[in-house]
């Protein structure tokens, strides 16, 4: 054991001799925490009770959905959760009810790929469920292989944007009949790359998953906008949001898909990324946030109104979009 005076001077000689590579590590480390803090954006404050009043979120069983679901249980509601995978949907459930205390958390089937279980679904809430405030359309799937949905449609642009299209149009009268009531469309900042292919929607002559996947957030963006203007004077409000780059079930067609050293650089970065409950706080801002009770038809990132791309603007675009998926789903 040195004597502490040749062990200070030894520590000295190691810090001046080391000082640029300390300050290199130190200041990485306070970027990377820094950085991380910054992606994992703002948080919804707004502490509004939902007591009464019942919420249907789809794809609740897993990642944002399920967050977004406890914490609208967490403020009283009655909570459904319209899920694919029924047996995840009840064990995410039970978790709810006993994270939340609130034991009215139910689970309903619903099958985006499938217009028939689109439409029973819609049936069963409107038959059983006297009201309904707040419509969260979460499910989506991404990146995928050239897959078809029951009714024969792509199936990214199916599933994320034609099934609740249909869902939406079904639930409406019961979302008036509610009013004040909110449907919340969860899109992406892909949208900012999408195109609308009019002439190929299903993509036949050209599938490429990222196109597919892009052109189907800024399809969600165009319904909120359509929706929205269709709504005026209804007490329904529409938003679309961009929830940020979330760790969740979301990319499990596309990571195995990249090439190892990828898949070797990807795997520290998604440290850095937001967790579900990050990335579930803008949803959650549309629903419940007291200020936008007088907004409809606009894009949210960040628990903040922000600029959707122009294609996502297009007034002509989002008729001619909402004219084409009626007659997809055989909407009259």
């Amino acid at each position: 054991m040195p004597n502490l005076p040749n062990y200070s001077e030894a520590m000295k000689d190691f810090v001046e001799s080391h000082v640029i590579g300390l300050i290199v590590v130190f200041s990485a480390g306070a970027g990377l925490v820094a950085f991380r803090r910054w992606m994992g954006g703002r948080v919804c404050q707004s502490k509004a009770r939902l007591d009464g009043k019942t919420v249907l979120i789809t794809g609740a069983n897993t990642g944002i959905g399920q967050e977004t679901a406890l914490d609208m249980a967490k403020r009283g509601a009655r909570v459904i959760l319209a899920c694919r995978d029924v047996t995840k949907a009840l064990i995410a459930a039970d978790m709810i009810r006993q994270r939340s205390g609130n034991g009215n958390v139910v689970v309903k089937k619903l099958d985006l790929a499938s217009l028939q279980s689109v439409r029973e679904l819609a049936k069963d809430v409107e038959k059983n469920e006297p009201r309904l405030d707040i419509l969260i359309n979460n499910a989506g799937i991404m990146m995928c292989p050239k897959w078809k949905t029951e009714d024969g449609f792509e199936m990214q642009f199916g599933v994320n944007h034609l099934g609740h299209f249909l869902l939406t149009n079904c639930l409406l009268d019961v979302l008036k009949k509610s009013a004040p009531s909110r449907i919340v469309i969860v899109s992406s900042l892909a949208h900012e790359k999408g195109k609308i292919h009019f002439d190929d929607i299903n993509l036949d002559n050209n599938y490429k998953r990222e196109i597919s996947y892009r052109q189907s957030k800024l399809a969600n963006v165009l319904f909120g906008k359509e929706l929205a203007a269709r709504l005026q004077g209804s007490g329904v409000t529409v938003y679309s949001l961009h929830p940020g780059v979330i760790r969740t079930e979301l990319g499990r067609h596309l990571f195995p898909t990249l090439a190892l050293w990828k898949r070797i650089i990807a795997m520290p970065l998604m440290m850095l990324i937001k967790t579900p409950w990050e990335g579930a706080q803008t949803t959650i801002y549309c629903a419940v946030e007291e200020s936008l009770a007088n907004e409809s038809g606009f894009y949210y990132s960040d628990c903040a109104r922000k600029t959707a791309a122009p294609q996502a603007q297009d007034d002509a675009a989002a008729k001619r979009l909402w004219d084409l998926s009626a007659s997809m789903v055989g909407l009259g």
